[in-house]
């Protein structure tokens, strides 16, 4: 599967290395989700053994500082050609010989799963702060550390209490494709269709790893038997992407990802359903791992509390819905089982993802600086769109359905009452928007 709406961030990294090979060294840093295509960018971006300028892929595996170095000893003798005695046992000598040669020859040095460099020596954070201050005016290196954590990498080089604050010279956050490039997926396949677009969509979210495996998918076959078997790799996906990252507690956070995902949205209904407190777990969710978001209304006022959580990863979100909660039909291989819940849920389920997509595509038109949904408590008067224009002092309030006949354009007005109350001067729009939009949309 080639890549799609990846071409401003190949661009900007080859022209980092080209300034780079001409002058000082640059450090860039590379964040984003699990699987959302950072290994691919850069392999795309700077492929090894080629006539191209040097370049060498480094990936940080937990294991001991000496047998990762060994490794990266290897790579280093068989693609940059650089003759090294003996063997070095720290990370420090390593990178050390790397910057020697950067001297004399410009390189392209891709650590991947950077943070991961604190499992293996974390004093190495502050060995490569003193490496860097004392060759950069000399090296011609372009360095790019790449890592899944969001917060510690962003910690890592930007919190002032961090070795390596202030030492990184350009950011990338690698965001998920957007729903126009997944429909330009399904156009260059002729499979366009509004359903296939919210289903891919809703079991993607953006993510090219498994926009892969949909890619894989026989269109003449059943969707929910392809994807979930007992060969599936769907099946261990979230186990594979979470349990090691949370460590111990990952019980705990799987319970809250999977109350999160059947509904409880908000911290007193996810605690009343779990029985225990789970503010610190939630906070580390959203800020930490960055798995899910906290949305409140449209226009409400500072420090409210009418808060709803959401996973913010489509796949996630569907995982913990159909196959974490109904791993006991996963242990004893009973996948119709599965597949006959996903078809009974599915209409409501696609719904909420749908509101997802007419969002993103308001959103993108740049007419309004405000798009999100509107909520009174206890969950009254709920509102799929409010998107403001505070510049032009208009609004847009819509309701949003997967079927046009169930639109309720008085009934939305209605819900609206209070929200109005807080418009006065504004220039208001009520519409309806369906799953047949998608198809005048993409």
């Amino acid at each position: 599967m080639r890549l799609y709406n990846r071409e401003d961030e190949l661009e900007q990294l080859r022209e980092w290395s080209e300034q780079a090979s001409k002058g000082t060294a640059h450090l860039t840093t590379v964040v984003g989700r699990r699987r959302v295509g950072k290994t691919a960018l850069l392999n795309k971006t700077f492929p090894q053994n080629t006539a191209a300028a040097a370049s060498i892929y480094l990936f940080v595996s937990r294991k001991q500082e000496s047998l990762l170095c060994e490794e990266f000893v290897e790579q280093i003798r068989t693609v940059l050609n650089i003759p090294i005695f003996g063997q070095p046992a720290r990370l420090r000598e390593v990178m050390e010989i790397l910057l020697q040669f950067s001297i004399t020859t410009p390189v392209t040095v891709i650590l991947d799963e950077f943070q991961d460099i604190q499992r293996v020596n974390r004093a190495f954070f502050s060995e490569l702060q003193d490496l860097w201050d004392r060759y950069r005016q000399q090296s011609r290196m372009h360095l790019i550390c790449c890592g899944s954590l969001y917060s510690l990498m962003t910690r890592l080089f930007q919190d002032g209490r961090e070795p390596l604050f202030g030492r990184a010279d350009h950011r990338i956050n690698l965001q998920p494709l957007r729903c126009r490039y997944i429909a330009q997926m399904l156009n260059d396949r002729q499979e366009f269709t509004p359903e296939k677009l919210l289903q891919w969509y809703m079991l993607s979210g953006g993510v090219p790893k498994y926009l892969e495996w949909l890619f894989n998918i026989d269109p003449a076959s059943d969707l929910w038997s392809q994807l979930i078997n007992e060969h599936s790799l769907v099946i261990e996906e979230g186990h594979y992407r979470l349990a090691e990252e949370f460590g111990p507690e990952h019980g705990t956070y799987f319970s809250i990802l999977a109350a999160i995902a059947s509904g409880s949205k908000s911290r007193p209904e996810i605690e009343s359903l779990l029985g225990i407190s789970v503010g610190p777990q939630l906070d580390r969710l959203e800020n930490e791992f960055d798995i899910i978001s906290r949305n409140r209304p449209v226009l409400s006022i500072p420090g409210t509390r009418l808060v709803k959580y959401r996973i913010a990863d489509a796949f996630l979100a569907f995982w913990f819905r159909f196959i974490y909660k109904h791993r006991s039909a996963v242990e004893i291989g009973n996948f119709p089982f599965i597949h006959k819940v996903i078809e009974r849920d599915y209409p409501t389920w696609s719904g909420h993802w749908l509101e997802e997509i007419v969002r993103e595509v308001i959103a993108e038109t740049g007419e309004y600086n405000i798009v999100g949904s509107y909520w009174e408590r206890g969950n009254q008067n709920e509102i799929d769109l409010v998107a403001v224009n505070e510049l032009d002092k208009k609004v847009l309030i819509a309701e949003i359905k997967r079927n046009p006949k169930n639109i309720r354009k008085t009934h939305l007005q209605e819900k609206a009452t209070k929200l109005v109350q807080q418009l006065k001067g504004y220039d208001i729009e009520y519409r309806g928007f369906s799953l047949d939009d998608l198809a005048d949309w993409f």
